[in-house]
């Protein structure tokens, strides 16, 4: 007599393999993947080249989220056509990160550059501390404006811009066009942050000072002010990836946003290795495909609501038992 959890087994790889299986599981696998790699990209940076541990990190993409909601409501109406509501989708994005930019900025010359002499516990207890300030007061203007994004900012803008709201059908399933377009923004964020480190004078100053800042302010490079711009690039990016958030039906605005993207991009920087970008794309891959794999499997055969999220951190505790040092991670990073 064959074992009934040996037939379930089979029955869900059998329903794994089939071809529109395979193709919907990668085609979220890439959408995740690409939101994951925006998320993480800001706090791997900041903590590659300047070793602080930001845990303010997911809620400027908090306020990112709330702010692309903020500028589309302002700025259209019902009767803005589907090309112009995608061009101001745009002018979403380039508010919000423009504007955590400052705000990243100014956190860094505040708050962060008078501790960097001291212990990291310093750092983590400050950034910390914004954690609650920005979140409280994100929840008082919540609760003050009875801000409701996911009812209000869409009736008021239709669905999403343009095609973003459609779904079509790629490899012979049907996806939505917003999931596709996380794909290119992933890809153009990963692009972006390759060419402004590697191919800009300005790239270089900044992994310079990140090596040896005593020699680099020898050279006559304000070290001081590269960081301030590495903080407030970091901080942008979390900006955009709130943005993009915020239309996903799989995340949208909200207050506890902040928690849910920072544990995320914890756990992909540490999967790649603390202070390496490109094991930072590398773990989005991975923990967007298990993430995937774990929801279509909870969607279709195991009623386990916190599958995907017990999966994603059993494959950090796998990887930190055999590589500690993560994917792609190196002796030492960051410096002053």
């Amino acid at each position: 007599m064959t074992d009934p959890v040996v037939l379930s087994a089979v029955d869900v790889l059998v329903d794994l393999f089939q071809p529109g299986t395979l193709a919907r599981i990668v085609l979220d696998a890439l959408s995740k993947s690409a939101l994951y790699v925006v998320i993480a990209s800001g706090l791997s940076l900041i903590f590659g080249l300047m070793g602080v541990l930001n845990f303010a990190h997911g809620s400027l993409t908090m306020l990112g989220a709330y702010l692309g909601g903020a500028v589309m409501v302002a700025l259209v109406s019902s009767g803005t056509s589907g090309p112009v509501r995608f061009l101001l989708f745009f002018l979403a994005i380039a508010a919000a990160f423009g504007l955590l930019t400052l705000l990243g900025g100014a956190v860094e010359v505040a708050l962060i550059r008078p501790i960097y002499d001291r212990e990291p516990l310093f750092q983590i207890l400050l950034t910390f501390g914004v954690v609650l300030v920005l979140d409280e007061l994100a929840r008082i203007a919540v609760e003050l404006y009875g801000l409701q994004p996911q009812s209000e900012w869409q009736a008021a803008m239709g669905t999403a811009p343009g095609f973003l709201s459609s779904w079509y059908g790629v490899a012979g399933v049907s996806t939505r066009g917003l999931y596709l377009f996380e794909v290119v923004v992933g890809a153009l964020v990963v692009v972006a942050i390759w060419a402004f480190l590697t191919r800009t004078r300005y790239g270089l100053y900044i992994r310079a000072g990140s090596e040896d800042p005593e020699m680099t302010r020898a050279l006559g490079i304000d070290v001081r002010k590269a960081f301030t711009v590495v903080f407030g690039v970091g901080a942008g990016l979390a900006g955009l990836a709130g943005v993009v958030l915020m239309w996903d039906p799989r995340f949208g605005a909200s207050v506890p946003l902040g928690v849910e993207t920072l544990l995320v991009a914890f756990v992909v920087v540490i999967i790649g290795g603390l202070g390496s970008f490109r094991g930072t794309v590398a773990a989005a891959g991975v923990v967007g495909l298990t993430d995937a794999l774990m929801t279509w499997l909870f969607q279709n055969h195991v009623a386990f609501p916190g599958l995907p999220e017990m999966a994603m951190f059993l494959v950090l505790v796998a990887v930190l038992v055999v590589r500690p040092q993560g994917l792609f991670g190196v002796a030492e990073v960051g410096g002053h």
